[in-house]
């Protein structure tokens, strides 16, 4: 029995990762795969047992599996959440010890010494672990050794086999290193450990001969624990049922208290907050906040959410709050000087205040583009997720307003003494110009197929002063834009 001072380590395999997960979540009878499409070709990537059990494997076309097996049940793998779901596991394994890393991609790995007597013992601890992973649908093979490569290839080769009879694939070698060590007729870890070492090293290199010291402990290899993202939320239960805004109001000052607090300790800000308020029957609504800037700031979150809270429904009255950061960046300090702004987070609370009316998309800004095309030299962007720039940099002056090309009745290469705009009869004071523009002809634009404009800034006598163009290839006068 082990006694706690030896190092002890267990690897958890989990040969049907994949397809377990997909089970547990959609129930199938008999025979059933997971594809993931690899080049031109849909390919199965796990199955489970009764797939195998038909003769189907890992890595044959899709198309040849539905041949063999015409009951065979189907879906497409996402291995993203196969990657979430492993992580789930090692967060589960930390009940046995603190000491759990990933093995990529499909097994954990445990340093469980001096944990396993709070269990009952190393043995009562595996079998506690194995029955836990089966109710839970999940086909696991475990190995156990004084080191992590032993622990590795029992699980992959054999639970109750000795370290010296398994084969050199259990030493997590590549393929062809394999191969080239079996067909030199070293096919077992005791006949390579038997080898000579330097004809080995100078034919595979320092690899093979760390992978062999680490299985057989000559080489120290430690476990890197995961570290679990920070969490980002807080919760508070009440003592007696809450319903006046004001109370809900201080509530959610507490919880923004203790959560920018710990933003602050990971230098983040808060982009989307989600309050959760629970009645007495059980029932909850959420209050959600967009913030136009990322926020850990308590003084200026906690009014934004007054509008959301004002119209929740307190019924018989809410005895548990929830506050969590939903969406988080990162928002490293600041220096800060006499020469900024008093305030600079007015407009960001201002811009977050209109778009929880109207959705933050709505609030737009214009950016700059580089474009000498005057209808393409801005974009409109979400004001929340930009900044303004300041290279508005234009070769003549520009329109305080651009609208669409609007015709005019008028002839000749300059513009009109007289013309009628918009229902108005207007009389030219001043012309200045022509500033010729070419069109982008890499680009298809049917509004600019009349080919070169010759734009002039006309100043009327009634007080209009407009952006005016001529195209000369195709005659005609239209108007713009409008100065100030």
């Amino acid at each position: 029995m082990f006694d706690g001072t030896q190092r002890r380590i267990v690897s958890l395999w989990f040969p049907r990762l994949a397809s377990d997960r997909a089970l547990r979540m959609h129930a199938q009878n008999g025979p059933f795969v997971l594809t993931l499409r690899q080049g031109s070709a849909n390919r199965v990537h796990c199955l489970n047992e009764a797939a195998e059990a038909r003769g189907l494997y890992r890595g044959m076309p899709f198309s040849d599996a539905r041949a063999y097996c015409p009951d065979l049940s189907s879906l497409q793998a996402d291995p993203q959440a196969d990657r979430r779901f492993l992580g789930l596991l090692r967060r589960w394994a930390t009940r046995w010890c603190p000491w759990v890393g990933i093995e990529t991609p499909d097994g954990l790995v445990l340093d469980i010494t001096g944990s396993s007597h709070i269990f009952g013992g190393e043995e009562v601890m595996i079998a506690a672990l194995r029955a836990r992973l089966c109710r839970a649908g999940l086909s696991v093979q475990i190995g156990t050794g004084d080191t992590r490569g032993a622990a590795w290839a029992r699980a992959h080769h054999g639970e109750d086999a000795a370290l010296e009879d398994l084969p050199v694939a259990a030493l997590r070698l590549d393929p062809e290193t394999v191969t080239s060590l079996q067909r030199m007729g070293l096919r077992s870890i005791g006949q390579l450990a038997d080898s000579p070492r330097a004809p080995l090293a100078r034919r595979f290199g320092a690899e093979l001969l760390l992978r062999l010291d680490q299985a057989l402990g000559r080489q120290a290899e430690q476990i890197g624990p995961e570290v679990d993202p920070p969490h980002y939320a807080v919760r508070m239960t009440l003592p007696e049922p809450i319903g006046l805004v004001s109370d809900v109001m201080a509530g959610t000052a507490r919880l923004l208290e203790r959560l920018c607090a710990k933003l602050k300790d990971h230098q983040a800000g808060a982009r989307i907050l989600c309050l959760s308020l629970r009645r007495v029957d059980r029932a909850a609504s959420d209050v959600e906040l967009r913030l136009a800037r990322p926020m850990r700031d308590p003084a200026r979150i906690l009014p934004l959410f007054e509008r959301g809270v004002a119209e929740v429904d307190a019924g018989f009255g809410i005895d548990q709050m929830r506050l969590e950061a939903v969406q988080v960046e990162p928002l490293p300090p600041e220096q800060v000087t006499h020469i900024g702004p008093r305030d600079p987070g007015r407009l960001d609370d201002l811009i977050t205040r209109i778009g929880t009316r109207i959705g933050l998309e709505n609030v737009q800004r214009f950016l700059p583009a580089d474009s000498h095309i005057p209808e393409r030299s801005f974009i409109l962007v979400p004001a929340a997720y930009s900044r303004p720039e300041r290279g508005w940099v234009a070769p003549r002056p520009r329109p305080l307003i651009l609208f669409p090309p609007e015709p005019v009745v008028a002839t000749g290469h300059e513009p009109p003494a007289r013309f009628r705009w918009r229902g108005m009869s207007l009389t030219v004071g001043r012309a200045t110009g022509p500033e010729r523009i070419a069109p982008e002809w890499w680009l298809q634009d049917d509004n600019w197929r009349r080919g070169l404009r010759d734009y002039w800034r006309v100043e009327t006598h009634q007080g209009r002063r407009l952006w005016m163009f001529h195209t000369p290839q195709n005659p005609g006068w239209f108007v713009q834009g409008e100065f100030a």
